[in-house]
């Protein structure tokens, strides 16, 4: 065979080869490209399903209320919130503004709206604390055109949620889940009204779970996920694949005041037994332990001998608090809560305000590098935060906690001390006097106050007393003066 001849058969076997490839792997391709949409189409199956399964419990809420203002700021805020001026809004008031641009406050109608979910057949409704806060009239429109005003069973502002009621019988409503079992990267779905848009389904994953030190309330563990969740969501379910609510949407973090890819639900776990308590006595009665506890960072971790930083410090124990009767001191590291190992200051606190007074609980504590058990019974909660008291003054109208480092980070009071200002009442002699939500109290009577039990001993002292009070907001500090009344 001449060279020519050897060159065609080598270029016909290539070609017959590359047919014959082709042949073997095109169908292949065309069948690993059908598999894939057809993934997308049950996946989009799946979504229409809990859509049509969870919208009719869905409730968009419409609330009435009188509320107190000032005119609208005429300079730039000192105190630039990462979340938005709505959401700071929200939460903190508004932006702190001098006196010369101040308005005397004045009563006004105003109208807000949020979701809910139907819980049972008979009409109770699951919603946000601010959704409905301070509501003069709250209207519910359902899916399919109904009307209803509905009342006000019970409200909980520390876990930011809501109990209300319609008048009607056999009703749509939601089967609640279990939120301890989710897993970061699970499939979850947000419906809700967002900006008045009525039943709008949204789809995400869970990004994080037990995400606390936000600032939002005072007992967090959110769960954190990408489903887009905008102003109207608040309250709104948090829905798996099976349709059963996981979380109530929440929060948002966000520098424009929409969705960023971070919003945050309440664990539906958390929220179940808030439920029925605002449901029977129309509000919670939470557990105290009566001690002061922080986080062990790195550094106190090794002061104590520890690897790793794991449980509650005890910085200081109330006197005659229940604590204080089982033995507990100040220096001891709690590790264990019948039998459960304490992660975060945070996840602690909230478990000891979910347990009823009167409780028995064992603690396992570590002091002078040995293990103890000690048993605590765990105590009513009066007033503050389980496990962490806050200084609350219903005759100020004012409740204080302690600034904690994700807080001061957050609020861009980094290198600063003080007490922060975690409430006002509207119309109280606080507010009266210019303190505003989010306010650090640095100084009182020229005194540095850094707790607030320190700040409550001094304003709760003299009646008819005027107190010079230093405050930061943001960047800017004033004076003010507070006058405690007769």
């Amino acid at each position: 065979m001449n060279k020519q001849s050897r060159r065609f058969t080598a270029a016909a076997l290539a070609l017959l080869v590359a047919i014959g490839l082709s042949g073997l792997f095109s169908p292949v391709k065309a069948s690993a490209q059908e598999q894939g949409l057809e993934n997308l189409r049950q996946t989009g199956h799946a979504f229409r399903s809990v859509a049509k399964k969870v919208s009719p419990a869905v409730v968009f809420i419409q609330v009435e209320h009188e509320i107190s203002g000032q005119g609208p700021a005429q300079f730039g805020s000192p105190f630039d919130s990462p979340f938005g001026d709505e959401f700071f809004r929200r939460f903190f008031g508004q932006p702190p503004q001098p006196p010369e641009h101040r308005q005397a406050p004045h009563k006004r109608h105003a109208v807000g709206q949020g979701s809910g979910f139907i819980i049972s057949p008979d009409g109770y409704i699951l919603t946000n604390y601010h959704v409905v806060d301070k509501a003069a009239k709250v209207e519910v429109k359902m899916q399919d055109g109904r009307d209803y005003t509905a009342k006000i069973v019970g409200t909980d502002p520390p876990s930011d949620l809501a109990v209300i009621k319609i008048d009607e019988s056999d009703l749509p409503f939601l089967r609640l889940g279990d939120s301890d079992r989710l897993e970061v990267g699970d499939w979850v779905l947000a419906v809700g009204n967002p900006f008045g848009l009525s039943h709008t389904l949204t789809a995400g994953i869970v990004s994080a779970k037990g995400r606390s030190g936000i600032g939002l309330n005072d007992y967090e563990n959110f769960i954190q996920t990408d489903a887009a969740i905008n102003p109207g969501n608040s309250g709104g379910p948090l829905v798996d694949l099976d349709g059963k609510v996981v979380g109530i949407n929440t929060a948002i973090f966000s520098r424009s005041g929409g969705y960023m890819g971070i919003g945050f639900a309440i664990p539906v776990n958390m929220a179940k037994q808030i439920r029925d308590q605002l449901i029977e006595h129309g509000e919670v009665t939470r557990g105290r332990l009566g001690v002061y506890i922080q986080d062990l960072t790195p550094e106190l971790a090794q002061s104590f001998g520890l690897d790793k930083e794991e449980g509650a410090l005890v910085a200081q124990v109330m006197e005659d608090s229940p604590a204080e009767k089982a033995g507990l001191e100040r220096g001891d590291i709690i590790q264990r809560l019948n039998g459960e190992k304490v992660g975060k200051v945070t996840e602690f606190r909230n478990r000891v305000a979910l347990t009823a007074p009167g409780t028995k609980v064992g603690l396992t504590i570590l002091r002078d590098g040995k293990e103890k058990e000690l048993t605590v019974t765990i105590g009513k909660l009066e007033g503050g935060v389980a496990g962490n008291e806050t200084g609350e003054m219903p005759r100020l109208g004012l409740n204080l906690q302690e600034l904690s480092p994700e807080l001061a980070q957050r609020l861009g009071y980094q290198g600063q001390q003080g007490v922060l200002v975690a409430s006002v009442e509207p119309g109280s002699p606080a507010a009266r006097a210019g303190i505003e939500r989010g306010d650090l109290i640095q100084e009182i009577d020229r005194q540095a106050v850094t707790r607030p039990e320190q700040a409550r001993g001094i304003l709760g002292k003299d009646k008819g007393k005027t107190h010079l009070l230093l405050i930061r907001h943001g960047d800017a500090t004033r004076y003010l003066a507070l006058r405690i009344e007769e």
